[in-house]
């Protein structure tokens, strides 16, 4: 299975780029703290998943799917923390949770898969 092909990752590749432009009006002294957490974060999804698929076993693939899971509830929680310290607006933070929650399900449903097999 080439993971290049694979929707989730697809999808979380498109997560990672609303949040990095999200994030450019963050505040400069942010740039060392929470914009570099959610970025880390972020960049975290993909990585995993990519990883997870490249693994010898179901079980290595399952852990490294399950470390992109934890990477995107991260993301969820950044963002909510973005809102409230006002860098983000409430249209803002609605419309990315919606692609958040999206990702959540792809990755839940991949993990599903994977146990199955």
């Amino acid at each position: 299975m080439n993971y290049t092909e694979l929707d989730v990752w697809k999808y979380s590749r498109e997560l990672v780029k609303l949040v990095y432009k999200l994030t450019k009006s963050y505040p400069q002294e942010e740039l060392y703290g929470l914009t570099n957490q959610i970025r880390r974060s972020v960049i975290s999804i993909p990585s995993n998943i990519a990883e997870g698929v490249g693994r010898q076993s179901n079980k290595e693939t399952i852990h490294f799917l399950f470390i992109a899971k934890g990477s995107l509830n991260e993301v969820e929680t950044q963002l909510y923390l973005s809102f409230d310290l006002g860098y983000i607006l409430e249209e803002e933070l609605k419309n990315i949770l919606e692609k958040v929650i999206s990702s959540k399900k792809l990755l839940s449903g991949f993990i599903n898969y994977y146990k199955k097999i």
